[in-house]
């Protein structure tokens, strides 16, 4: 495996460096590989600009700083105006068709789901990062399903395991029915 940057970006409150730990965690406990993981915020602790950005190599990484990321997830509108920028041509672009909507998507990959709208009908909206980690996993293929399933179990609050898989499920399946398609 090359180097994969993998950016995932939103606002503070939609469990975005949650969602960047659990493809840490995945890569690196269950799958062997080496990862690092950088978080940034804007200046308000809940509801503004929020990335994180997680660096995979199959050695030791010797730079964990990201340039151009080869896959990035988007969450919100503010954080796909700041982020996309920096993507590299041809790089799949992810966004949750909830709160996204782009103009044109110039030399990127688009793929959209609406994560937000999936979470709500699972119950509770604080799922749709899951969601958007299924839908991330089925497009790229940047952890086994079955790593990135035992690293969100091993993440979320006890109790919420089953909604948290379901989550992470329908995502998949909406990923691989895209890829598919």
């Amino acid at each position: 495996m090359e180097r994969a940057e993998v950016a995932l970006g939103g606002f503070g409150g939609q469990g975005i460096v949650l969602a960047g730990y659990i493809i840490g965690q995945a890569v690196s406990i269950y799958d062997k590989k080496s990862a690092v993981l950088i978080q940034d915020y804007g200046p308000e602790a809940r509801g503004g600009a929020c990335r994180a950005q997680v660096v995979i190599e199959d050695k030791a990484i010797s730079y964990p700083f990201m340039e151009n990321p080869s896959v990035l997830a988007i969450m919100s509108q503010e954080a796909y105006t700041r982020y996309t920028p920096s993507m590299r041509k041809g790089a799949p672009l992810l966004i949750d068709s909830t709160l996204v909507k782009i103009d044109k998507p110039g030399d990127l990959k688009v793929y959209s789901i609406p994560a937000t709208g999936i979470a709500q009908e699972l119950g509770r909206t604080a799922v749709a990062n899951i969601v958007m980690l299924g839908f991330l996993t089925a497009i790229t293929k940047i952890a086994p399903v079955e790593a990135m399933k035992k690293a969100i179990v091993a993440s979320v609050p006890k109790g919420t395991e089953a909604l948290n898989t379901k989550a992470f499920e329908r995502g998949y399946a909406e990923g691989i029915k895209q890829i598919k398609g």
